[in-house]
């Protein structure tokens, strides 16, 4: 009996792969762009988000901003004085390794260091990432901030959220229709969700965002920048930034 077309599976989580036109394209772009610039900056992303990185393009919608392979963008810079698409450019090179993406901008360098030193939005934390900070469940009434802001402007957990508190490992149970930790007075041990360094699970992310408790940062670092002008390659420190 031939198979019904209606029984054929389709995973809807399938992405196309990007093909060699896609990076041709990417390529072709960086090679037009540069000349149009006079400054060509590389960063680098702490805690990637794309919601976080497309505040940035909305912010530098007079710059360019590519986010590709890195080989293939170290490729459209060149990477010798011969291949270059401009005199000096070559150095920045070296610094196309990770996480990283570029920057073409007319503006001053100092302003965009300015603007992305100042935008550091908190998110959520994913599995797999370091605790930047401890964080302990108090005892007695369990809040919906744990602790994180004084009691007396924060409210009582939902009793709804109890079950999955239990099983996520928090031993609490209600009480009076409170969610309760240890004795409602709050004497005894909080629960200790993480500590500082500590790399994180799934279930420990999980009760983080539960209490709201954010410990990731976005944060968009750069590492140097290549000036049209000068022809010349300027390394970044962070404390630069900072100033």
């Amino acid at each position: 009996m031939p198979k019904s077309k209606r029984a054929k599976v389709v995973h809807m989580t399938q992405v196309a792969k990007k093909t060699r036109d896609d990076k041709d394209q990417l390529f072709t772009n960086i090679r037009e762009a540069v000349p149009e610039y006079q400054h060509v900056i590389v960063f680098e992303v702490d805690n990637m988000r794309n919601n976080h990185l497309k505040v940035v393009r909305q912010e530098l919608s007079d710059c360019r901003l590519f986010f590709g392979k890195t080989k293939l963008m170290a490729k459209a810079l060149g990477q010798n004085p011969a291949e270059a698409i401009a005199p000096g450019i070559e150095g920045l090179t070296k610094y196309l390794a990770g996480t990283v993406g570029l920057i073409l901008t007319n503006r001053p360098v100092e302003a965009i260091l300015a603007y992305l030193d100042n935008f550091h939005p908190v998110d959520f934390a994913r599995a797999g990432v370091p605790a930047t900070r401890e964080f302990t469940i108090p005892a007695g009434v369990v809040y919906s901030t744990a602790g994180e802001i004084p009691a007396e402007y924060d409210v009582p957990m939902e009793h709804t959220i109890e079950p999955e508190l239990r099983r996520l490992g928090v031993p609490t149970r209600m009480v009076k229709g409170k969610v309760v930790l240890g004795e409602e007075s709050g004497e005894g041990e909080g629960y200790l969700v993480c500590k500082e360094g500590q790399v994180l699970d799934s279930r420990q992310t999980r009760l983080l965002k539960l209490f709201s408790v954010c410990l990731s940062e976005f944060k968009v670092n750069v590492l140097a920048h290549w000036s049209s002008a000068s022809g010349e390659v300027t390394e970044v420190s962070q404390s630069a930034m900072e100033e």
